[in-house]
């Protein structure tokens, strides 16, 4: 007879390793995690010593649902006799290095996880009210098949690098997501060019900024926004990324809820504010005793393509740039070019077999429940849970670390048909529409 799990998450980023660190100890439900790395590893390329996380430690994977469970960052800090060390740091947020060691810690303690399993189909077993998920070793040639009344589609995000800007040497031009495997390559270059706005961008620059003045390289930082903006970081202004934004949101037609995401776009993708300080402070101390002529930051602009020079000794590369706001095209060197262009949903090819049966929003958006199910478009007990490719039907919360706890709190309570974490009634001072009387 085969077991059969009551779910098996595919992909153990953040979000399903918080599902798989709150359901290791339950007895209610049985969940199998299954990830094709070798071990946990959490943008590995953007490490940036010094760079912190975007959301304070207290929204760790575990704390938010349960503030006893083993696996919170409290309890890390604890085992690893950092607990002082911590408390005089005397910060809310915490390195994005030491997030992705703690998330290590928990992955290495879990015996609901399965590393080195890279799954390549997914179906429904004939006859059965069970799906076959059929993986492969990545370390051998072995295939194993693991059977679940449900499926949590984890698989995240991929670099987005627009077609026009691909297929160049990696070493010359990589997305921001390989930048600290390169670094050491790219600050060889006699330009270099960051290309995008938002957190990984800004990152990326400061970490250049601080070593322009060994290495000697033009620095330039292109993007297509009209400016370089902050985060919000106010307490109301940071409501809208709470549970009960995310239920209004829900509820939206599609055609509000992508008009809300755009016009939250400043407060959703904008820079750490002590972070836009050090580039500040750092540009302002570099200017004192003369202007700087190696840094060029420029809003407004798009880099449309990328061409070999012709001329290599002036520069390995000629990027085709606009001005968009004022219609005006030129062309700029660069040897090196860093391309913060953000990341795209990851769906994994099997899911193909599922799309004449879901329900679809419009041709790219399926349908999704408020506790994240696919819809179908017959009633089934068999559920496919995605936590992937939810931003046009949750906002927000699609990619916000703070929020991840909450999603898994409802499939947990959805596959377990009863409440196993109670989650928040009234989280925030604001509503967002006028209440029924």
């Amino acid at each position: 007879m085969n077991k059969v799990y009551d779910a098996v998450g595919i992909g153990i980023g953040p979000f399903n390793l918080s599902l798989a660190a709150l359901t290791n100890d339950l007895q209610e439900i049985d969940i199998l995690f299954l990830e094709q790395e070798a071990s946990f590893d959490w943008h590995p390329g953007m490490l940036i010593e010094g760079m912190d996380l975007q959301t304070p430690f207290i929204a760790d994977l575990v704390t938010l649902a349960d503030p006893t469970n083993r696996f919170s960052y409290l309890n890390y800090l604890h085992e690893h006799n950092r607990m002082y060390q911590f408390f005089f740091f005397n910060r809310f947020t915490i390195p994005r290095e030491e997030y992705n060691t703690y998330c290590k810690w928990v992955s290495s303690r879990l015996d609901n996880c399965q590393f080195g399993q890279c799954v390549t189909d997914v179906e429904m077993v004939p006859g059965k009210s069970y799906y076959a998920v059929t993986a492969q070793s990545t370390n051998g040639n072995s295939e194993e098949i693991f059977y679940a009344k449900h499926i949590i589609l984890g698989t995240g995000s991929i670099p987005n690098i627009p077609e026009a800007l691909q297929g160049f040497p990696e070493e010359d031009i990589t997305h921001t997501s390989r930048y600290t495997y390169l670094a050491d390559t790219l600050k060889q270059g006699n330009s270099i060019t960051v290309v995008g706005s938002g957190q990984s961008a800004s990152e990326v620059f400061y970490d250049l900024l601080k070593d322009q003045k060994h290495n000697g390289y033009d620095l330039t930082w292109f993007t297509r926004s009209s400016g370089i903006f902050q985060k919000e970081d106010t307490g109301l202004g940071k409501e809208v990324f709470s549970p009960e934004y995310v239920d209004y949101f829900h509820k939206l037609a599609l055609e509000d809820r992508m008009e809300s995401l755009e016009n939250l776009s400043t407060i959703r993708n904008g820079v750490d504010p002590n972070l836009l300080e050090k580039i500040y402070e750092l540009l302002y101390n570099r200017s004192i005793e003369s202007p700087l002529q190696q840094i060029t930051i420029q809003t407004n602009t798009a880099v449309n393509a990328i061409k070999p020079n012709a001329n290599p000794k002036k520069s390995a590369y000629t990027l085709d740039c606009e001005q968009w706001q004022k219609g005006e095209n030129f062309t700029y060197p660069a040897d090196k070019v860093i391309l913060a262009t953000g990341y795209k949903p990851h769906l994994p090819d099997w899911l193909d077999k599922f799309y004449k049966e879901i329900e679809w929003e419009d041709e790219k958006k399926f349908r999704v429940t408020s506790d994240y199910r696919l819809v179908f478009k017959d009633d089934r007990e068999n559920q496919l849970y995605t936590l992937t490719n939810i931003e046009h039907s949750h906002g927000s919360s699609a990619t916000n670390l703070g929020l991840s706890v909450l999603r898994n709190q409802k499939i947990i309570n959805s596959i377990a048909g009863k409440e196993i974490y109670s989650t928040p009634k009234q989280a925030v001072f604001q509503q967002f529409e006028m209440k029924k009387s």
